[in-house]
């Protein structure tokens, strides 16, 4: 499952185009997790240019 640090989370969509499995999607200014679809691939928290992200 993957959590994300809002305080650092630069809402700029690279997370999103990264996951395989569709289980991120930026709302209006809020990154929105599904932990259904999420795989725990990890390639969202590698991404990350802010490091806002941790598996």
């Amino acid at each position: 499952m993957v959590s994300v640090n809002r305080e650092k989370c630069g809402y700029c969509g690279a997370c999103v185009s990264v996951c395989p499995s569709t289980a991120l999607e930026l709302v209006e200014l809020h990154l929105r997790i599904e932990d259904e679809k999420c795989i725990s691939c990890g390639l969202c928290v590698k991404i990350c240019p802010m490091g806002a992200l941790e598996a």
